[in-house]
């Protein structure tokens, strides 16, 4: 099996191995410049992403993809991690094979003690600065003077203990609550939409819900179909703090195509669409109430 580790801070996975545009330029190569590729975006262009199925998601520093094919300078890869209906093994997709590096036969996150970002941004200090996004994951080699020494995909690293978190493993990883679930999503207000993102660069609405369910040590359906037909099922009467909220065309009866975060007290946290930012609203009166068709629960009480 060939596996590659991400060797950039965030690589998009395109849908085919022509999606990216010239435009797109920033997004593709190594080093990448994200902040510059978005910044280079309209509104139209930034909607292509979505409306012309250009992208599908996204990945984070040191996550290992499956390979299972070449062409040219492309890599059609498996991504274990992102659970979907598309494909029993992962997420499928397309990246720049120089945004992917060999993965070490000694790298293992699922096991070994790991470091966790936990920041919306933090600074990886080796031969070149690289800003990591939240939630980023990497082996922990030791901890001393406020700082991680961090196994990366082409060496070491180190970190600023003020913004990770560490666990013995990401198998043992603590295990938040709703209430955690929305604090984390508190962290990400007015972060413009991002269709297809998983960063803290910019959030789709179940990139979103994905990646505050992750940090709180519970991994989930990428996509918000395949969320909905997860988890614990809730009755819409009987939401908490943390339970994801879905939303379909023909006032609930259609097909899904919104989820966000319920915040309480009547009230949603989610990633809306290309143009806006991640909000809390309230529900009533809204197009999102008369939406509103299902409700999943994916954390578990913990005890006091």
């Amino acid at each position: 099996m060939d596996k590659r580790l991400v060797n950039v801070p965030v690589a998009t996975v395109w849908t085919s191995h022509n999606s990216a545009r010239e435009l797109d330029v920033a997004a593709i190569s190594n080093p990448v410049d994200i902040d510059r590729w978005l910044e280079g975006l309209t509104f139209e262009t930034r909607l292509g992403l979505c409306e012309q199925n250009l992208v599908q998601t996204q990945l984070l520093y040191g996550e290992e993809v499956v390979v299972i094919e070449e062409i040219e300078n492309w890599v059609h890869v498996i991504i274990p991690d992102q659970p979907t209906s598309k494909n029993v093994k992962g997420y499928p997709g397309w990246v720049p094979s120089s945004q992917l590096v060999k993965c070490p036969l000694d790298w293992n996150i699922k096991e070994g003690p790991v470091v966790v970002v936990t920041n919306p941004k933090t600074v990886l200090y080796k031969e070149t600065k690289m800003e990591l996004s939240y939630q980023t994951i990497l082996p922990l080699i030791k901890e001393a003077d406020g700082k991680v020494i961090v196994k990366t995909p082409d060496g070491t690293g180190l970190l600023s203990s003020e913004h990770v978190t560490l666990s013995e493993s990401l198998t043992n990883r603590f295990k938040g609550n709703g209430t955690e679930i929305v604090s984390d999503g508190e962290k990400f207000l007015n972060l413009p939409y991002l269709w297809g993102g998983m960063s803290s660069y910019g959030y789709d609405c179940s990139g979103f819900s994905y990646t505050m369910c992750k940090a709180n040590g519970y991994i989930i359906p990428r996509d918000a179909h395949d969320q909905a037909n997860a988890g614990e099922q809730v009755s819409t009467e009987e939401i908490k703090p943390g339970d994801l909220l879905f939303f379909a065309y023909e006032e609930g009866k259609g097909r899904i195509h919104h989820v966000g975060i319920y915040y309480g007290d009547g009230k949603l946290l989610h990633s809306p669409n290309t143009g806006k930012t991640v909000e809390i609203i309230s529900l009533a009166g809204t197009i999102y109430e008369r939406e509103l068709c299902a409700a999943r629960r994916y954390w578990v009480e913990t005890e006091a």
